[in-house]
C-alpha cells in the first residue's frame, strides 16, 4: 500500500513485525516489559571490574547473558560484547517476526544498527596487551572487533542479508537514527525488510572514568536503585546502562504477503542539529523541538494527534529541563493532555542503544494501553511540569507515540510510531 509524503513523493508504509531486547531488567522483550510495568530498577554496584577508586561505582548491567547462546565459543571470543548483544537481540526479533529465511529475497533485506561507542571493551583490552606484551600480541581480530559497523555487519552475515548494511553513529541518538534510516530505505522501495535498532556495551574502566571526569553521572552509590531519577528535583546525573534493542521493519505489502503479525507502524521521523555545544543541549531545547516538529511533519500528523511521549529523560539537570521546554514549544496547550515517561529511570542510559529499547517500550505501550512509570520521581522539578507518570503505571489508549533521542554533539532524532490500522493514520 502506497501513501504520499507532504512533498508528494510516494512511499511504502513501514510496519514493525518483530522485536528483541537485552536489557538491565530482562533478557527478552516480555521480561523487559514486565520489569518496566513493575517499576524495577536495573541499577547496582558494577560487577565487571574494580570500581573502588571511581566517584561513580554503579551502573545498569545486563545480567546472566550467555554469549554462547548466540555464537560458538570460538566465534564469541572474536566478538566484542556489543556485537554479541546485538546478535542476541536480533535473534529474538527474527524469531518474533517468524521469518522464513529460506523464502526471503535476501538481496531485499538489510541491516542498520546504531552504536555510539562500539567495541570499547575490545579497544581497552587490546591496548593493555599492546602496552604490556608488545605489538606482536595484539589480536588480528582487534580491528573488526572494535569498529562500530560490526554490529550491523555480523547480523548481516549471520542471516545472509545482502541489502543495505551499515551503522549509524550519533552518540545517544544512534539507534533512533538507525531506525529512521531503515524505515526510509523501505519507504522509498530500496528494501522489503530491515533489521534495525542499537547495541551498546560501555561499562568499562576507561568509559566509566571518562564520564566520571565529565561529572555527568550520578554518585548515589549507596542507593543505586534510586540513582536514576529523571525530572526529579534531586537528580544528580545519569546512570550508565548497556544492552540492545532490535526491531524487524517491513513494508506493509511484504508483511501482509507473508502473513506476518503486525505490531505497529512507523509513521515517520525527524532529525536536527543543535550547533550549540559539544555536550549541553541548546537553550530551551530549541534543537529538540525542531526534531519533533520535523517528525510530525514527516508523519503527516498534527501535534494534537500524539498521545504519548517516551522522553530522552536522562536524569541530567539541563537535559530534562530543555526537553520539557521543547515539548511545551511543540505541543502548546496539548502538552497538558500528553502522558510521558522515562524508560531510563529503570534501565539507565543505554547511550547508542537507547532509541531501540525505548521504541520497543512505545510499541508495547500501544499494544497494552499501559504507560510504564517514571520511577524515583518523588519531588518533581518545578521546571519539569508535564505528566511524567510518576512511580505508578497509567492506563489509557495510546494510538500515536513519539520517541525522543538526543546525543552529545547536538544530534537529535525523533521517531513517530502508531498502532497499526489497515487504512492508515494521518
Amino acid at each position: 500500500m502506497t501513501l504520499y509524503r507532504n512533498n508528494g513523493r510516494p512511499r511504502h508504509r513501514v510496519v514493525v513485525t518483530g522485536m528483541g531486547a537485552l536489557t538491565p531488567i530482562g533478557n527478552s522483550v516480555q521480561v523487559y516489559w514486565d520489569g518496566l510495568l513493575a517499576g524495577r530498577s536495573g541499577a547496582g554496584q558494577i560487577s565487571r571490574f574494580d570500581v573502588s577508586q571511581y566517584p561513580t561505582r554503579i551502573a545498569c548491567e545486563v545480567k546472566d547473558f550467555d554469549p554462547l547462546a548466540v555464537a560458538e565459543k570460538k566465534e564469541a571470543r572474536r566478538m566484542d560484547r556489543a556485537e554479541l548483544l546485538a546478535l542476541g537481540a536480533a535473534h529474538e526479533a527474527v524469531l518474533h517476526a517468524a521469518l522464513n529465511l529460506d523464502t526471503l529475497n535476501r538481496e531485499r533485506c538489510g541491516v542498520v544498527i546504531g552504536s555510539g561507542i562500539g567495541g570499547i571493551e575490545t579497544f581497552e583490552n587490546q591496548h593493555r596487551t599492546l602496552m604490556t606484551q608488545g605489538p606482536g600480541r595484539v589480536s588480528p581480530f582487534f580491528i573488526p572487533m572494535m569498529i562500530i559497523d560490526m554490529c550491523a555487519g555480523l547480523v548481516s552475515l549471520h542471516y545472509g542479508f545482502k541489502g543495505p548494511n551499515y551503522a549509524t553513529v550519533s552518540a545517544c541518538a544512534s539507534s533512533a537514527h538507525a531506525i529512521a534510516d531503515a524505515a526510509r530505505i523501505i519507504e522509498r522501495g530500496d528494501a522489503d525488510l530491515m533489521i534495525t535498532g542499537g547495541a551498546e556495551a560501555t561499562i568499562t574502566p576507561a568509559s566509566l572514568a571518562g564520564f566520571c571526569s565529565a561529572r555527568a553521572m550520578s554518585t548515589r552509590n549507596d542507593d543505586p536503585t534510586k540513582a536514576s531519577r529523571p525530572f526529579d528535583l534531586n537528580r544528580d546525573g545519569f546512570v550508565m546502562g548497556e544492552g540492545a534493542g532490535i526491531l524487524v521493519l517491513e513494508s506493509l505489502d511484504h508483511a501482509m504477503k507473508r502473513g506476518a503479525t503486525i505490531l505497529g507502524e512507523i509513521l515517520g521521523s525527524g532529525m536536527s542539529g543543535d550547533a550549540y555545544h559539544i555536550t549541553a543541549p541548546a537553550p530551551q531545547g530549541e534543537g529538540a523541538a525542531r526534531s519533533m516538529r520535523a517528525a510530525l511533519n514527516d508523519s503527516g500528523i498534527k501535534a494534537t494527534d500524539v498521545d504519548y511521549v517516551n522522553t530522552h529523560g536522562t536524569s541530567t539537570d539541563l537535559g530534562d529541563v530543555c526537553e520539557t521546554e521543547a515539548i511545551h514549544s511543540v505541543f502548546g496547550d496539548h502538552s497538558a493532555k500528553l502522558v510521558a515517561n522515562s524508560t531510563k529511570s529503570m534501565i539507565g542510559h543505554l547511550l547508542g542503544a537507547a532509541g531501540g529499547v525505548e521504541l520497543i517500550a512505545c510499541i508495547k505501550t500501544m499494544e497494552t494501553g499501559k504507560i510504564h512509570p517514571t520511577i524515583n520521581l518523588e519531588t518533581p522539578d518545578p521546571k519539569c511540569d508535564l505528566n511524567y507518570t510518576p512511580n505508578k503505571v497509567a492506563e489509557r489508549p495510546v494510538r500515536i507515540a513519539i520517541s525522543n533521542s538526543f546525543g552529545f554533539g547536538g544530534h537529535n532524532a525523533t521517531v513517530v510510531a502508531a498502532r497499526f490500522e489497515e487504512n492508515g493514520i494521518g
